[in-house]
């Protein structure tokens, strides 16, 4: 599965921002409450369900029948056993083995500058704090640190997303056989070409349809407080999981789009004018103007988010095809017709 890079997101802060401006009087009369507005903004992610969260990836090393889950997991999606991995190691310059270099002495000053071209950091100035520099025209990275376009053609080693996240774990589908490749650092590539089945326990962490609850191996998994616990006692396990809305650094994160953002902002607008109406102020009026646009708002954000994609109508076709053809044609198989209608089911539209 690929990465919902499509979805861009921002922090909660940056939401109330927003919200503060249209409602200025207030904010500077200091009658807005930012701890009473974030359960609601937590609230709004989980009405919208699972589709606003970001799909990740990761590759966990077992040890000792257990390991740690990563800090942003929300949902178990599915998981695969990785075996017979090949290192891929890229020469950089630097002799292999023991060796000793002369490395050249360069004062650094007091204060460093993440703004300037020689030591733009890619996760700072993806957090926009360049304000147009030089080094991030646009409020946006340089070249080898910006998000992969999206490619005319399909390109396995060129994967969506941000090129400076370490480390980056991809799917790779070579003819009937598939790959996973594991970008550690720049300059080290892990390719595991073995990739079994792992049977997990059901748990409230996990997706109703995943397909790890339904092998049949002697390799089980179950997640219980926050780690992973398997049947073997050490090796590697690919996870793919749904995150929760927090950035690195714990902000609570809420989607930025063109049809949702108007559905948070009047959610905690209205929110905020039933605060004060409940403190004694005179907000009838500005309420009674709020209530039919998030109304309006919630309708349209809800029917984006319940709107199935292209891909998963396609699944849905081929299901109802693959199940009207066991119900009115596998009966024939055996027979002449039953080789037709296998022919022109399975024909190329």
């Amino acid at each position: 599965m690929d990465f919902n890079y499509t979805l861009k997101y921002r922090t909660f802060n940056q939401l109330l921002e927003d919200v503060t401006v249209d409602l200025n009087t207030f904010a500077l009369e200091n009658m807005i409450e930012p701890q009473t507005l974030i359960k609601l903004a937590r609230k709004l992610n989980y009405e919208l369900g699972l589709r606003i969260n970001q799909q990740k990836e990761a590759v966990l090393e077992v040890c000792h029948g257990k390991i740690k889950l990563p800090d942003d997991f929300y949902t178990w999606n599915y998981g695969l056993i990785c075996s017979e991995f090949r290192d891929v190691v890229g020469y950089d310059g630097y002799a292999s083995g023991t060796n000793i270099q002369e490395v050249p002495y360069v004062e650094t000053p007091g204060h460093i500058d993440v703004c300037a071209p020689a030591t733009v950091n890619c996760s700072v100035c993806n957090s926009n704090p360049c304000n147009h520099t030089a080094a991030c025209p646009d409020n946006t990275c340089p070249a080898t640190c910006a998000p992969n376009p999206i490619p005319t053609e399909y390109d396995p080693l060129n994967p969506y997303g941000d090129t400076c996240t370490r480390p980056r774990v991809f799917m790779n589908c070579k003819g009937e056989k598939w790959e996973l490749v594991q970008v550690i650092n720049p300059s080290t590539t892990r390719i595991f070409s073995s990739l079994t089945p792992l049977r997990m326990k059901r748990s409230q962490e996990i997706q109703c349809d995943c397909p790890n609850l339904y092998y049949n191996t002697r390799n089980e998994g179950w997640l219980k407080g926050g780690f992973l616990f398997t049947t073997f006692e050490t090796g590697k396990v690919y996870i793919n999981y749904m995150g929760e809305m927090e950035d690195d650094e714990g902000n609570l994160l809420v989607p930025d789009h063109a049809l949702l953002n108007e559905y948070y902002e009047y959610a905690l607008k209205k929110r905020i004018i039933e605060n004060l109406a409940l403190n004694g102020e005179d907000v009838a009026q500005r309420l009674q103007l709020i209530i039919p646009e998030y109304r309006a708002a919630r309708n349209n954000a809800m029917s984006m988010v319940n709107t199935p994609n292209f891909r998963e109508m396609e699944e849905l076709w081929w299901t109802n095809r693959r199940a009207q053809y066991a119900k009115y044609y596998d009966m024939f198989k055996s027979y002449q017709f039953g080789n037709y209608a296998r022919n022109w089911n399975n024909r190329v539209i």
